[in-house]
């Protein structure tokens, strides 16, 4: 019954995303925002929603390996097999304000993170400062878009109406979909015998991040490289700065000792995603292969750790 459930919840994501993506993208149009700008916001905070919901549920159970552990490892998953596998099918442009503003940005939040977790406690003043970060960031994005309205010419053109209903209706799609993923691919994990750490960096992890996976897929598809691209770095700034920020201050997230590597490697990818994008501003096919395969790498080896 597991898997019938989780082949369910993939086409509620996947099915989500494309209306999602459509109607994201007719508001930016009609608003003459850059996709971008909606990639950053509306869209990465809204498939970073299964994130937030696992995160904060696991905080108040007091689970914070599950907890941590999925914003690490969605993280990872958004940089190297989101990133990767989209470029892998259609190479992507990365955009003056990706490389200058928010990419630097993912640097400063997950350099803050790795400080963070050094002596085994995200506390709740930390927590406080990441959700600052973020309002602060938001601010700078969101007065410039407003400042430097554009005429997209691009995404498929809804009425007001029609957009909305496509971005509620395929955002509740993405984050029941995913919670169905997630649920029903945990009970599959522990079946194994999957520890709660494994559990949050992998399993929780990949049923998390799927929405980002589609949702970057598909705006490639449809030539949206902004969002594609913003969706990713923009739902790993929500991941850290928001959704740790919240857990965080409901209370001090305990740090599992294996999740001090974790955090390291995340720093290292975060650079490397950074220098790939920098050199000649596109992501192209071998850059997603490298990603692919670091993203093999990692998860080979957390298995071996576990085990």
């Amino acid at each position: 019954m597991e898997y019938i459930l989780l082949t369910a919840g993939l086409f509620l994501l996947i099915k989500g995303a494309d209306f999602f993506v459509d109607g994201a993208s007719s508001i930016a149009a009609k608003l003459r925002v850059p996709p971008l700008i909606i990639g950053l916001t509306v869209v990465s905070f809204g498939t970073s929603a299964p994130e937030a919901a696992i995160s904060i549920s696991a905080s108040i159970r007091g689970e914070s390996a599950i907890s941590l552990g999925n914003i690490i490892g969605s993280n990872l998953f958004n940089l190297l097999p989101v990133i990767g596998i989209t470029s892998l099918a259609i190479p992507l442009t990365a955009e003056r304000d990706v490389i200058n503003r928010d990419m630097p940005v993912n640097i400063f939040a997950t350099g803050a993170l790795a400080i963070a977790v050094i002596d085994g406690v995200i506390k709740r003043y930390e927590a406080a400062l990441f959700l600052a970060a973020l309002a602060v960031y938001l601010f700078f994005v969101i007065r410039k878009a407003l400042r430097n309205p554009i005429d997209t010419g691009v995404g498929r053109q809804l009425s007001w109406l029609l957009s909305s209903l496509y971005v509620i209706g395929g955002l509740f799609a993405v984050v029941v979909g995913g919670d169905v993923v997630v649920d029903n691919a945990k009970l599959i994990a522990a079946d194994l015998g999957m520890s709660e750490t494994l559990i949050g960096l992998t399993v929780v992890a990949l049923g998390t991040s799927l929405p980002e996976l589609v949702t970057s897929l598909v705006a490639a598809k449809k030539g949206e490289a902004g969002i594609a691209v913003g969706n990713a770095v923009g739902s790993c700034l929500f991941n850290i700065l928001f959704i740790l920020g919240i857990t965080g201050a409901i209370t001090p997230l305990r740090v599992d000792s294996e999740l001090l590597t974790d955090t390291a490697f995340l720093a290292i990818v975060t650079l490397i995603v950074y220098l790939f994008a920098a050199k000649g501003k596109k992501i192209g096919r071998i850059e997603g292969a490298i990603c692919v395969i670091l993203y093999s790498i990692y998860t080979a080896f957390i298995i071996v750790r576990a085990y």
